[in-house]
């Protein structure tokens, strides 16, 4: 289950076009047994998120959540201790509901400040240190400064850079998908 915001929604995408629908190509192809399911929510908030994990949790039963929230909460200048409370309740309701949880980091442009900047950059790591949980720690890694992989708003990736966000989480889903931390007797690649 992708638990995330528009990054992961497709905000702005053709519809098929986003690195959710990707990665559930690219497992179809590899086992009938996998089912992607994305609930992700364009301009979700980490509040948002976790007034919502629960209920969400209850109706998919996820084995694997791919937690991708916290960009929103920190362009809007939202206090680091509410962002880190909030992922941290998400990651605790997928953890009582037997989900192991990928979580994905994301990183402010440097206009919010260095000492925000670097807070917010270091709230990921931290619970995923704590929790002991796979992290991918920066979404738009490898291209997330060029121009050419953002739709005109400069904000959302376009469909040219979709590929390379799935190459981004697929290289730690992977390793929980191959160590079946997540879903059994299935053949990865």
């Amino acid at each position: 289950m992708i638990y995330g915001d528009s990054l992961s929604a497709g905000y702005g995408l053709p519809q098929k076009a986003g690195w959710a629908n990707l990665l559930k190509k690219r497992l179809q192809t590899q086992s009938s047994v996998y089912q992607v399911i994305n609930v992700s929510i364009s301009g979700e908030t980490t509040l948002g998120g976790r007034n919502r994990i629960e209920q969400t949790l209850k109706a998919h039963h996820p084995n694997i959540v791919i937690v991708e929230l916290g960009i929103n909460d920190g362009l809007r200048g939202l206090p680091i201790k509410s962002i880190h409370d909030n992922l941290e309740a998400i990651v605790e309701a997928c953890q009582r509901n037997k989900a192991a949880i990928l979580l994905v980091g994301m990183r402010l442009p440097p206009n919010y400040g260095t000492a925000y900047t670097q807070k917010f950059r270091d709230i990921y790591p931290q619970i995923a240190k704590r929790h002991k949980l796979k992290l991918v720690p920066f979404l738009l890694e490898g291209f997330g400064d060029k121009l050419e992989y953002f739709q005109a708003d400069r904000m959302h990736p376009n469909e040219r850079a979709q590929g390379k966000i799935l190459k981004n989480v697929w290289k730690d889903l992977h390793k929980m998908l191959k160590s079946n931390q997540g879903i059994r007797n299935s053949v990865i690649k």
